[in-house]
């Protein structure tokens, strides 16, 4: 197999702008130029990466699991560039970070994995609880830091955080349904729909929020807890829903289609970000998880 760091980094372009257009653009590269390297990864991957449609293009699941080694690639690249060194490899120690479920399943892996690979010797210690008690574990000193939806922090008096992802909320809608093709999609539009609500985590609740701001209350349909459950009824037609793009792929368990809409009116975003206990002192293993999320970021 012949891949070329360029064509990794066009891929990724593309994937994260949903268009060739988009991803030559913030290369800086023509979309001839991008074109022929998604195809060309393609052919020696030997499987298509990306749904291609009349308003861009949409990763398949072989396109997502690229996309993840890829980013990995890139990551392990600029580790390199940034002089990564012995004396930071042989840094022992631990350090205690609270997490939330959802971080844990749509955010945490990669980075993780990166800070692995940096310092090896120094051991996470994660706890996955919800987002009440880790803030109470936080005051209490018995975490170092936590990653969690930071939009939603409650002792902001006694707890500081830095902002890592701000994930924009849109409509979920099967492919047969008839507003998948309107273009400038309004919540008035789905507020006699059947909706399905997620009361997972910090997401709970985050439907009515939605609707509750601007007065359309939404006629809920089924409420579950599970993230595949909300993605196989959306995607089989039994209703809608409003979830951020952190969590969301284009396909269900069972492979049926699910496409994300942006709405007219503007949504509230969610927010994931680091926590920890206000004026404290961080410990050398804590601090370099911090630089190394503050690095992930980037």
């Amino acid at each position: 197999m012949n891949i070329t760091f360029r064509q990794i980094r066009y891929f990724i372009a593309v994937a994260e702008a949903r268009s060739v257009s988009g991803g030559s653009s913030a290369v800086g590269i023509s979309q001839s130029a991008v074109t022929d390297a998604i195809r060309t990864l393609e052919a020696e991957t030997g499987v298509m990466l990306f749904h291609r449609h009349a308003k861009g293009v949409t990763l398949t699941r072989e396109g997502h699991q690229f996309l993840r080694h890829a980013r990995s690639i890139i990551d392990a690249i600029a580790d390199m560039q940034g002089g990564v060194g012995r004396e930071q490899d042989l840094t022992a120690g631990s350090v205690r970070v609270g997490v939330t479920p959802v971080v844990t399943g749509y955010f945490l892996s990669d980075l993780l994995s990166r800070f692995r690979r940096l310092f090896p010797r120094i051991e996470v210690q994660l706890v996955e609880e919800r987002r009440d008690y880790i803030e109470h574990l936080l005051i209490n000193g018995e975490l170092d830091l936590a990653v969690l939806m930071v939009s939603n922090l409650e002792e902001r008096s006694a707890i500081d955080h830095e902002v890592l992802l701000r994930s924009e909320c849109r409509a979920w809608v099967a492919p047969s349904h008839p507003l998948s093709d309107v273009d400038g999609l309004s919540l008035a539009d789905l507020e006699n729909e059947p909706v399905i609500a997620l009361t997972l985590d910090e997401l709970e609740g985050l439907i009515d929020g939605i609707w509750s701001k601007f007065d359309h209350p939404p006629r809920v349909a089924y409420r579950t807890s599970s993230m595949e459950g909300v993605r196989s009824l959306v995607g089989t037609g039994a209703g809608i829903t409003l979830l951020p793009d952190l969590v969301y792929r284009p396909w269900s368990l069972e492979g049926d289609r699910i496409i994300a809409k942006r709405t007219r009116e503007s949504l509230p975003t969610v927010d994931i970000g680091i926590a920890w206990r206000r004026l404290t002192r961080h410990s050398e293993a804590a601090t370099l998880f911090m630089e190394t999320v503050h690095e992930h970021r980037r």
